[in-house]
């Protein structure tokens, strides 16, 4: 992982507000013990920003994970993609998904879609 791009500087696979894992802790009112636990249980993702490990604001909405979050990084992870490289394929705009980007697709209607898309990039 690396730290060359700067939290407040979202580029073109970075979302626009990320959350430090304290904040995440609180928004989910668990412990950072229990946030640690979720990344590695691939239920969120993580990456270091800045030479701390952030996680994109978006996919901790309404004080819950986005429902279909965890099956798609354990898909991704499956077909070998690393955390930076899950962060990019999720944040990747595609016009073709109402959302914009897988992302911001996954708390809508075609989350189904985007699961199928990661699936298919196993194969």
């Amino acid at each position: 992982m690396t730290d060359s791009v700067p939290a407040d500087l979202p580029g073109p696979s970075d979302p626009a507000a990320w959350l430090t894992l304290p904040d995440v802790a609180e928004r989910l009112d668990v412990s950072i013990s229990k946030v640690h636990q979720m990344i590695r249980d691939r239920e969120l993702i993580a990456v270091r920003r800045d030479g701390v490990r952030r996680i994109p604001a978006d996919l901790v909405a309404n004080h819950t994970v986005l429902k279909h979050l965890p099956g798609v990084l354990n898909l991704l992870a499956d077909a070998g993609y690393d955390d930076e490289e899950a962060l990019r394929w999720l944040y990747l705009a595609d016009p073709t998904l109402a959302g914009g980007t897988p992302a911001a697709t996954l708390g809508g209607d075609q989350a189904r879609e985007v699961k199928r898309r990661a699936q298919a990039l196993g194969f």
